[in-house]
């Protein structure tokens, strides 16, 4: 039965039953929490040091995470070919990073790089990256993109507090590394004169998480991307606070795991959620075509909020609760440079799609004064992606089945919550 023909009691009931559930997920999390929340990213490095490169897209950090802690959303795969090539010497095709490049990007959401937007976009992170300056370094020289150098002061590092040094453990091959190197390569996409921070956290728990946004806001920076997330539920909730942060824009990816429960913290009514597409070449005026992304490695996450209820300025009534996601962006197919995963890796996921919509609302320069509800007032200043839905699972389940061919889970015609509103086209909307 579609979700259009439910009366709103039904939903009620519906999504009470849901928080029971979860707040009884979350009680039994709790009781094994120690042993897998203090797994260190050490032990996570040899996890994915033994993993096959031959079993295609997988996700870089455990999911779900354990209770009170949060799980990153990039996904990965080596270019093992072309890092091949290029340790022997090799030119030319062979050794070229294979996805989409910086410059397409650019020219598929018409973004005007060139614009001499100064401000700071921030990436909350957990564990210390090591190397981290030197593959961005890489990946923007690749690419033409203009140096963001810790010297010039473009580039900033800090813990959770703010300071320089007495950064946290390093998070090497723990996942965390190759995230903030995806978010800040596509930071640079989007924006490549703004000025980048990075806020790592002591570990991936919630609280020290949300710290590093409470200070990323009180060093200045105007915009604050955040690439991890976990299943809502009671425990997490508690944790909002961090991203209600007035004048500062708070940018969430909604998840990989397609139309299911809605993720924290991109449930929250305070944070702009940010879907996933697939876009490839076209022969229309745009020149592009985008759907809804869904393959065999993950879909955008989508779902109707249990905790949070549906702010006034999401008008679709079918789902009473904060109905992610907001935006999209690309969320396939893009290459970055990290060393310790090989050199240059394909990588995927909500991680790819939140750190662009970062940097393009730095790219506008409005980062301290606009927020979500603005991007509603503007609905025509994005491209409307209408093909696909992430019905995504192990099990297969037609959309209709599981969300009733609803727009929760559908591209249907104006708002639906694989994409939102849809995708940037230039930076008007920001």
């Amino acid at each position: 039965m579609s979700l259009r023909s439910r009366r709103p009691s039904a939903r009620y009931q519906f999504l009470r039953g849901r928080v029971a559930v979860s707040a009884a997920a979350v009680a039994v999390a709790v009781m094994t929490a120690g042993a897998v929340a203090a797994q260190s990213a050490p032990a996570q490095a040899a996890r994915h040091e033994s993993a096959s490169p031959a079993s295609g897209m997988r996700r870089v950090c455990q999911w779900p995470p354990a209770a009170g802690t949060a799980s990153c959303f990039a996904l990965y795969q080596p270019q093992t070919s072309v890092n091949r090539a290029i340790a022997r010497g090799l030119s030319g095709k062979v050794a070229r990073p294979q996805g989409l490049t910086p410059k397409q990007i650019e020219s598929a959401y018409r973004l005007p790089v060139s614009r001499q937007s100064h401000q700071t976009v921030a990436v909350s992170i957990a564990y210390n990256t090591p190397h981290l300056a030197y593959y961005l370094r890489v990946y923007r020289k690749y690419f033409g993109l203009p140096p963001c150098t810790v010297k010039s002061g473009c580039f900033r590092v800090v813990n959770q507090y703010g300071g320089r040094k007495n950064l946290p453990p390093s998070g090497r091959l723990s996942g965390w590394d190759l995230e903030v190197t995806l978010d800040v390569s596509m930071i640079s996409v989007a924006c490549p004169h703004c000025h980048i921070l990075v806020v790592e956290a002591n570990n991936a728990n919630l609280g020290p998480l949300g710290v590093t946004d409470k200070t990323a806001a009180r060093l200045g920076a105007q915009v604050i991307s955040n690439s991890y997330g976990q299943p809502e539920n009671t425990l997490a909730m508690t944790y909002a606070h961090y991203y209600r942060l007035k004048h500062h824009t708070v940018v969430v990816a909604s998840g990989d795991s397609g139309f299911t429960s809605a993720n924290f913290p991109a449930n929250l009514a305070t944070v702009t959620a940010v879907g996933g597409t697939e876009l490839t070449r076209s022969h229309d005026r745009r020149g592009w075509r985008e759907s809804v992304w869904n393959n065999y490695a993950g879909a955008g996450s989508s779902g109707c909020s249990a905790y949070v209820r549906r702010p006034a300025w999401q008008h679709r009534v079918q789902c009473p609760g904060r109905t992610i996601a907001d935006v999209a962006a690309v969320a396939w197919n893009v290459p970055i440079y990290n060393k310790a995963w090989g050199g240059w890796v394909t990588v995927g996921g909500t991680s790819v799609a939140a750190p662009l919509i970062a940097g393009i609302y730095g790219l506008a320069g409005n980062g301290a004064t606009v927020t979500t509800k603005n991007l509603y007032q503007h609905p025509r200043l994005f491209n409307h992606i209408g093909i696909g839905n992430n019905a995504w699972d192990f099990a297969p389940m037609s959309p209709k089945i599981r969300c009733g061919n609803d727009y929760l889970c559908v591209a249907t015609s104006g708002y639906n919550a694989p994409t939102g509103l849809g995708t940037p086209d230039g930076i008007r909307a920001f």
